[in-house]
């Protein structure tokens, strides 16, 4: 089962927009020292929609090797094409990671039964823990939550990541899926309340920035430590909200250039954080104590 604070790692670029691979080596041995639980590699905000299929299979690669089995590494490497994202997860599997994150379809707008037999086609072809990743709000199809009750029967599916911000949808969740079925917050917003209400961790963003204090905050509530938990999020929310002012990754990976970790190379479509964002963004992280 996958739980704690897992960070959805950003890509570092050079600012032709090259990849940085020892930036990216620093970053993962970074999140090891502090206590992240695990990370993924190439989902989102790892800008997975510009790099090129050599990059992607090579930034995978890369982060098994520099991961070391100290933390489980996990693959995006899911895809609107069911066929594309079975060579992606393949591949995945040939160089040693440990589970895969698949995206709900994007664009191309499939029924209820087309999600169920995409993932299903990935899980039998391929062994590999899946995690489903169901974010309606940059694939406009949403897994209902009777398709993922299916899926959770089918093999080798074993969690989701769920930035849907539904905790209604949530606990109805909590209640029809295996115990050991792995319930991921794909919000940083409303982790804490995802995981009060039976969630068992965060596919987060906010971790990029701020590793330790989002293991802790985590960790405390799945302890039942509610006032740690409040606190940290307290402390958290501005870098919850304020990283998300301009599209993902734009924020964060201007936030980690200001902290020096990275270089502020990013790809177009997306641009750098536009100067009106930048005092928005910088006092989060002064709120945050990032700064």
């Amino acid at each position: 089962m996958f739980t704690g604070s897992i960070v959805a790692i950003v890509t570092p670029m050079f600012e032709d927009g090259s990849i940085d691979w020892d930036s990216y080596r620093n970053l993962i041995d970074w999140h090891v020292a502090e206590g992240t639980s695990a990370i993924v590699a190439v989902g989102t905000t790892g800008e997975s929609p510009t790099v090129s299929v050599e990059e992607h299979c090579e930034l995978i690669k890369f982060a098994v090797e520099a991961a070391g089995k100290r933390i489980p590494v996990i693959a995006g490497s899911g895809g609107n094409s069911t066929r594309e994202a079975i060579e992606l997860t393949a591949y995945a599997k040939s160089v040693g990671a440990d589970a895969s994150l698949s995206v709900v379809p994007y664009y191309n707008k499939p029924t209820q039964e087309g999600l169920f037999q995409h993932f299903k086609a990935i899980a039998e072809k391929v062994d590999l823990p899946v995690i489903l990743y169901d974010v309606p709000g940059r694939s406009v199809v949403s897994l209902a939550v009777e398709t993922t009750v299916r899926l959770s029967k089918v093999p080798g599916i074993v969690g989701i990541k769920d930035a849907t911000g539904d905790l209604v949808k949530h606990v109805e969740l909590t209640m029809r899926l295996p115990d050991n079925f792995s319930l991921l917050s794909g919000n940083d917003d409303t982790a804490l309340g995802y995981v009060l209400l039976g969630g068992h961790g965060v596919i987060s963003v906010t971790a990029n920035i701020a590793p330790r204090a989002m293991a802790a905050m985590v960790a405390a509530a799945r302890a039942g430590k509610l006032d740690d938990a409040r606190a940290l999020n307290k402390r958290l929310m501005p870098l919850h909200t304020k990283l998300f002012t301009e599209p993902n990754p734009i924020a964060p990976k201007w936030a980690l250039a200001r902290m020096g970790k990275i270089g502020p190379g990013i790809r177009l479509p997306l641009v750098p954080l536009s100067k009106a964002a930048e005092p928005v963004v910088l006092q989060a992280l002064q709120d945050a104590g990032v700064l």
